[in-house]
């Protein structure tokens, strides 16, 4: 039989199909060795005395996991450059470049209580302090809140670093830093020893697991030191502790004295995040470094996904910090206005969620038939429409109820024959409202109108653009859209206004705020609070347009932000302020003080509104209601909660014992039993569910207070009255004979009629001077 002939062709194909087959079983032997970041907790005692260091220790745990691949024997000291982290305060282990099979081994090794993946978060991104009510409008006296003795206290600001020339940073006045703090200040590129004073007491940069995650930091588009390239941490900074500098403004909006909540408070910067995102393990390096070094407050203005409480590597750290005595305030996200869209749930953090102030930069747009909308801006440039002239209109949406890409104006989208020379209408969403402008104005375009969609609703955020532009709201939205396709020369001008105060209603609660309910523990209402985070005026970075766009070359000293971010400081500062005035409460006391003396009302006197909707807002929006700093000063009673009763929290989580061990490993904790249920935890909202069979069904929950205000005083309580629920609370009222002494109640529930939708409302001790009020949430679980 003749041998079958091989063509050339078929032996081109042979080859290339070896090829392929070559590559797919290396990259699945590589992939097996391919190394990540993870986060591995250790359990502190078990150190063997041989090791003379706990470092050792887990160097030796590495090296008994290590992988024998293909280059392993070119791999010297691999064990030791697998390590990045290793923690020691708020948590114990490392951090550690592992593959798969590594992680999995040393998962089941003795003293390794859990494993966490490294994970990516994100960061949550002036009038403040007036509006808060912490210094008159007008004085010339230094104001009260300044008064405080705040020098002490050091608030941690885990962020993109800071810009220390900042006038906000300046420490005239200051007394010398405290025998207490233990931090440094850490030197880099454009960061020196000098650059640190008496208001920024340390500086520090964690960068491995950023760079193991991504590769080397570009330093062209970051400084690998303290410095702040990108402006958010400067401005966090500033927010929570600034000093007062007079006439700070951007380009003339917003004019007046910046200053932080707590402006005798100290700095310590931290730098996690980076051009390309901020990892967990650098996050929790922080943390712990924070937690050492001495700091009272931690601000942490970003967040990830979220996961069970023994998952999360930042819950599990700020377990930690918080059993040291840390308060922790951290942002709720700009997920909003979806349902059950918050990040850093867990109870011992505080969830702070995005509101607007009574100040607005209004700008108007002038149709062609007459007809005046009013939106917000922040533009001043030389390219300023005449308002004598109109302008051609376009919108190249259509009547399509799916988006158009050139309605987003995309980079790539915008035809320069149909734009140039033209105001561009350009829906909101998916790129960033600035870079929208930058598109329109690459297109030829001579002006922008950003209207918001459905989920912005009527919120107007302000933005510094590169080219004549303002945000309307989603009906003058609609309704200049349908002026555009409904004319055959529709034409606009667009004028800019300014700063206008006094704004009617305010606060409101901010459309992109992320939203509850906290979906893993329903009876945590989350989030806890809403602060000042829209268009916020604070320092900025010397190297950054305001727009923050690679093409902005202006260069501001304050910027105008808005985001859950902006918001977060601010609670940061207040917290700061009361751990000044009373140094001995815990970030459980600081919390009850700042929650049960919010307010629920806005400036006319009516329920705090949703921006997304116009409609009233609910605790699932808002939390226990709006910050208000005087009254936190000297809240009358506080709801303590201790570390373990945190812990006995966690045991009614149904969590597993190696699950529990997360965080009780370091301080030896065991479940005492002593919650009855979930909702007996002393937080300062109440929040009850019934199950699917509801009416008849009863529930009690307990609550204890601490008198911080007189030591002789009487309360007496006043319950929202609910449609389907009866509420009775006992004792009716309570009779305190000291300072610091605690008294206990009971709240029972019981259900008359089954409603569809949670119901909201609250309960409120008064003893006629302090009004101490928690939020009422009842929720009905739907059938199954």
């Amino acid at each position: 039989m003749a041998k079958s002939q091989i063509t050339p062709m078929e032996n081109m194909s042979f080859i290339l199909t070896t090829c392929f087959l070559l590559s797919i079983v290396l990259s699945s032997t590589n992939a097996e060795f391919t190394k990540t970041t993870y986060i591995i907790q250790m359990e502190n005692s078990a150190k063997p005395e041989v090791f003379s260091s706990h470092l050792d220790w887990y160097s030796s745990k590495v090296k008994s996991v290590l992988s024998k691949s293909v280059d392993a024997e070119m791999d010297n000291n691999d064990d030791e450059e697998r390590i990045i982290y290793s923690y020691s305060t708020a948590f114990h282990g490392m951090a550690a470049k592992l593959s798969t099979e590594e992680a999995k081994k040393l998962e089941s090794e003795d003293g390794v209580v859990a494993i966490f993946p490294d994970t990516k978060y994100e960061l949550h991104t002036t009038r403040s302090p007036y509006f808060l009510g912490l210094e008159p409008i007008q004085t010339n006296n230094r104001s009260w809140s300044g008064k405080l003795v705040s020098h002490d206290v050091v608030v941690g600001v885990l962020d993109t670093g800071i810009w220390p020339e900042s006038e906000s940073f300046n420490d005239a006045g200051m007394t010398p830093v405290p025998s207490h703090w233990k931090g440094a200040c850490e030197t880099g590129r454009g960061f020196q020893k000098h650059h640190c004073n008496k208001k920024i007491v340390g500086a520090r940069i964690f960068y491995h697991g950023y760079e193991a995650a991504t590769g080397k930091i570009d330093e062209q588009a970051d400084y690998k030191s303290p410095r702040d390239q990108d402006g958010h941490g400067t401005h966090t900074a500033a927010t929570v502790a600034g000093s007062p500098v007079h006439g700070a403004n951007l380009l003339g909006y917003a004019y007046g004295t910046a200053r932080g909540m707590a402006p005798g408070a100290r700095i310590a910067a931290y730098k996690v995040c980076w051009t390309g995102g901020c990892f967990s393990s650098d996050i929790l390096s922080a943390v712990d470094t924070a937690v050492a070094d001495g700091v009272n407050v931690l601000s942490i203005s970003l967040g990830g996904g979220v996961s069970s409480y023994y998952r999360d590597s930042l819950s599990v750290a700020s377990f930690g910090a918080m059993e040291k005595g840390v308060f922790i305030s951290c942002s709720a996200g700009n997920s909003g206005p979806e349902p059950v869209s918050l990040t850093n749930v867990s109870p011992w953090i505080t969830t702070v969620g995005a509101s607007t102030m009574d100040r607005d930069f209004p700008a108007d747009v002038s149709l062609g038939n007459g007809r005046k909308v009013t939106g917000t801006s922040l533009y001043k440039g030389r390219a300023m429409l005449s308002v004598r002239k109109q302008y051609p209109l376009v919108y190249l949406g259509g009547n399509s109820t799916s988006p158009d890409p050139r309605s987003l104006c995309l980079e790539g989208t915008l035809d320069r024959k149909i734009v140039a020379g033209k105001i561009v209408i350009c829906d909101r969403g998916i790129s960033p409202r600035v870079q929208k402008g930058q598109v329109v104005k690459n297109a030829g375009g001579v002006g922008m109108i950003l209207t918001n969609t459905e989920a912005n609703g009527e919120e107007l955020v302000a933005d510094c653009h590169l080219i004549p532009a303002i945000a309307v709201g989603e009906k003058e939205g609609k309704n200049i859209k349908q002026y555009v396709l409904t004319n055959k020369k529709p034409t606009a001008t667009l004028a800019f206004l300014n700063t206008r105060l006094g704004i009617k209603p305010s606060p409101i609660v901010a459309a992109f705020s992320s939203r509850g309910p906290n979906f893993l523990t329903l009876e945590i209402l989350k989030p806890d609070i809403v602060a000042p985070g829209v268009n916020i005026l604070a320092a900025w970075s010397g190297v950054t347009g305001p727009s923050s766009l690679p093409t902005d070359h202006r260069r501001v000293k304050f910027n105008i932000l808005s985001g859950t971010s902006m918001s977060c400081p601010h609670v940061s500062g207040i917290a700061a302020m009361i751990k000044a005035k009373h140094p001995g409460w815990s970030p459980a006391a600081i919390k009850s003080a700042i929650m049960t003396t919010a307010y629920v009302h806005d400036n006319t006197i009516k329920p705090l509104r949703d921006a997304s909707s116009a409609e009233f807002s609910t605790p699932y929006d808002h939390g226990a209601g709006h910050i208000n700093p005087r009254k936190a000063l000297e809240p009358g009673l506080v709801y303590d909660i201790q570390p373990q009763d945190y812990f006995e929290f966690l045991c009614k989580q149904k969590l597993s014992a190696s699950e529990l061990a997360i965080f009780s490993k370091h301080s030896n904790k065991t479940c005492k039993h002593t919650l009855a249920n979930v909702g007996d935890l002393n937080y300062p909202a109440i929040s009850v569910v019934f199950p699917e069979k509801t009416t008849g069904s009863a529930s009690t929950i307990h609550r204890t207070v601490t008198n911080v205000g007189p030591a002789v005083s009487k309360y007496r309580v006043i319950v929202t009255p609910f449609k389907g629920t009866e509420v009775k609370v006992e004792p009716d009222t309570l009779k305190f004979t000291r300072k610091y002494q605690k008294l206990s109640y009971k709240i029972s529930f019981k259900v008359t009629t089954r409603q569809s939708e949670p119901e909201f409302g609250g309960l409120v001790w008064k003893d006629g001077v302090h009004k101490v009020r928690s939020p009422i949430v009842i929720t009905y679980l739907p059938p199954m």
